[in-house]
C-alpha cells in the first residue's frame, strides 16, 4: 500500500475520527471506494470492476426477464448456475471483509483517542458482521435452493403442452413403506393455459367406479371394460387404481412407481386430457409446508371435526370468516371426513390449494425459503424435469393474476357408482372452453392473450360457505365457493 502524502497527525483528533468513519461508510456503500481515495486506487479499482459486473449481470437477467421470463427462471434455478453464485457469494462476502479491515487501517486507528477508536473498532466490526453475514446467509438460501431442486427435480421427461395447455395431476396420499397400499383421496387435475396461465381446476371423486383407461396402455389391457373385477368393493375405486398397480409390478416393467403412471392413465381416459405432470403431496407431512409458510387464512363455513372415521374426534375447526390456519389445522380442513361427503371435502381442498396460490408471496418465499425448501423435499414428489421450472413458475405467477375455475364430476349430474364418461369429457372440455372464452374476451387488439382479466362488468356468482353441503359442477371462480 502507498504512504500517505501528508501527516494525518498535523490534523485535529476530531478530524481524524470522521474521516475514519466516512472511510468505513464509503465501504459500505461504494465497496473499494476508500481505497481510491486514501489508499491503494488498484485495489479500489478491481473492486470497481467486481461491482461492475455484478452490476452488469443483475441488468442483463432483469432485461433478459421482461423478455424471457421462463428462460430467466430455468437458468436461475440450475443447480449449477445455483453452485456458482454460491461460490462468488462467498468470494464477495470475503473480499467485502477484506475491504472493510484495509479501510480501519487507513483511518489511523492509533492516532485517535481511546474513546473514538473503540467506536471505530466497533462499527468496523459491526458492518463487517452485517456484510459479511448477509452474503452467508444468501449463500445457504442459495444452496437450500440447489439441494430443493436436486432432490425433487429430476432429469424427467419434457412434456409439450398439449392444444395450448398443461395438465397437471395434483395427488395427496398418506405416505407408506414405499408407498405400497397407498390410496391418493385427493385426485385433483390443473388445467392450465400455457399462454395465460388461467388455470381450470378438476376435481375427481376417489370413488369414481369403472375408470376407463386410454388405448395402447398396459391397464387397459388388464382392464378392457373399466377399472373393475369380480367383489373387488371399493378397491375398484379410482383410488384404488394406484394400489393395484403397485401390488402388480410385473406388468410395468423399468417403471419405478406404475402406481403413479397407472393413476396417471386413468386421469386421462376419465378426462380425455393428457397429463404432462404430476405432482404427489404426502398429506400427512402437509401441515410441515404449511408451518414454512406461516399457514393460511381462510373463511369456514361450518365446524369441521379434527380426526374421526376411524380414530376419535379431538376437536373441531370452528367457523368464521379470515380463520387462520396453522399447519395441523390446515391438514385436517382439506382432509377431514367425519360428518362430510367426498364433494364436500373435495370444495375445501381446492380452497386450500387456492389460498396457498394467492397468498404465497414472493417476500414470504425468500425469508422462509430454507424451512419451505426442507418441507417440501419431505413431502413432494414429482416428474417435472429441473429444465421446466421456468416454464411452471412463470405460470404460475400468471395465474396468480387470475381467477381459478373449477368443474368437478359429482352427483346429481354424475353417478359415481356407474358414470357417463362420454358426458364428463364434454363437460370437462366445457369447462375449459369457458375458462378459454375469458382469456379470449381479454385479448387485445392484436389477437394476443392478456393476462389481465376482461374489465367488461359480470354478475359475481353467488358466495357460499367454504364448505357447501351440495358440491360445485360447473365452471365458477373456486375463491367464491370459500367464503364463509
Amino acid at each position: 500500500m502507498p504512504q500517505e502524502k501528508r501527516d494525518l497527525r498535523n490534523l485535529a483528533e476530531p478530524v481524524r475520527f470522521k474521516r475514519a468513519l466516512t472511510l468505513l461508510l464509503m465501504t459500505l456503500i461504494l465497496p473499494g471506494s476508500a481505497q481510491i481515495a486514501a489508499g491503494s486506487k488498484r485495489a479500489g479499482r478491481w473492486a470497481w470492476r467486481v461491482i461492475g459486473g455484478i452490476v452488469a449481470i443483475v441488468v442483463f437477467l432483469i432485461l433478459l426477464s421482461l423478455v424471457w421470463r421462463s428462460g430467466t427462471i430455468n437458468l436461475l434455478v440450475s443447480p449449477r448456475t445455483l453452485r456458482v453464485v454460491q461460490i462468488l457469494m462467498v468470494l464477495l462476502a470475503i473480499g467485502w471483509a477484506a475491504l472493510f479491515v484495509d479501510a480501519y487501517r487507513l483511518g489511523r486507528p492509533l492516532t485517535l483517542e481511546r474513546n473514538h477508536r473503540l467506536t471505530t473498532s466497533i462499527l468496523d466490526g459491526v458492518l463487517v458482521v452485517l456484510v459479511v453475514g448477509a452474503l452467508f446467509w444468501g449463500s445457504t438460501i442459495v444452496s437450500a435452493q440447489r439441494d430443493f431442486v436436486a432432490s425433487v427435480f429430476g432429469n424427467g421427461q419434457k412434456s409439450k403442452a398439449d392444444k395450448g395447455r398443461y395438465n397437471v395431476l395434483l395427488l395427496g396420499g398418506d405416505s407408506g413403506a414405499d408407498r405400497i397400499g397407498t390410496r391418493p383421496d385427493s385426485i385433483t387435475l390443473a388445467s392450465v393455459d400455457s399462454n395465460t396461465g388461467r388455470t381450470v381446476l378438476i376435481g375427481l371423486p376417489r370413488n369414481m367406479a369403472k375408470v376407463p383407461f386410454p388405448a395402447g396402455t398396459e391397464m387397459a389391457k388388464q382392464f378392457p371394460n373399466g377399472f373393475e373385477w369380480n367383489n373387488c368393493g371399493h378397491d375398484c375405486y379410482l383410488n384404488g387404481v394406484y394400489t393395484w398397480a403397485m401390488g402388480h409390478k410385473q406388468f410395468f416393467p423399468g417403471v419405478k412407481e406404475p402406481g403413479l403412471l397407472a393413476t396417471q392413465q386413468a386421469v386421462e381416459g376419465l378426462t380425455g386430457l393428457k397429463v404432462n405432470y404430476y405432482v404427489l403431496i404426502d398429506i400427512a407431512g402437509f401441515q410441515h409446508l404449511l408451518d414454512a409458510v406461516g399457514g393460511i387464512t381462510v373463511d369456514v363455513g361450518k365446524k369441521v371435526p379434527i380426526g374421526g372415521i376411524g380414530s376419535p374426534i379431538k376437536g373441531y375447526i370452528q367457523p368464521g370468516k379470515n380463520q387462520h390456519l396453522d399447519g395441523y389445522h390446515a391438514m385436517w380442513f382439506a382432509r377431514s371426513r367425519a360428518g362430510a361427503s367426498d364433494y364436500e371435502r373435495m370444495t375445501r381442498q381446492k380452497c386450500v390449494m387456492t389460498a396457498m396460490l394467492n397468498q404465497l408471496s414472493p417476500q414470504k418465499v425468500l425469508t422462509k425459503f430454507q424451512s419451505i425448501a426442507s418441507a417440501s423435499k419431505e413431502v413432494v414428489q414429482t416428474n417435472v424435469p429441473a429444465g421446466e421450472l421456468g416454464t411452471m413458475t412463470d405460470l404460475a405467477l400468471d395465474s396468480k393474476k387470475l381467477p381459478v375455475s373449477s368443474f368437478s364430476p359429482v352427483p346429481p349430474l354424475i353417478r359415481t357408482g356407474d358414470p357417463d364418461f362420454g358426458l364428463i369429457r364434454s363437460k370437462v372440455a366445457e369447462a375449459i372452453g369457458k375458462s378459454e372464452a375469458l382469456d379470449k374476451a381479454a385479448s387485445d387488439g392484436n389477437g394476443k392473450k392478456s393476462n389481465t382479466p376482461s374489465s367488461t362488468p359480470t354478475k359475481k356468482p353467488s358466495k357460499p360457505s367454504s364448505t357447501p353441503s351440495k358440491p360445485t359442477t360447473d365452471v365458477e371462480d373456486v375463491a367464491s365457493i370459500c367464503k364463509a
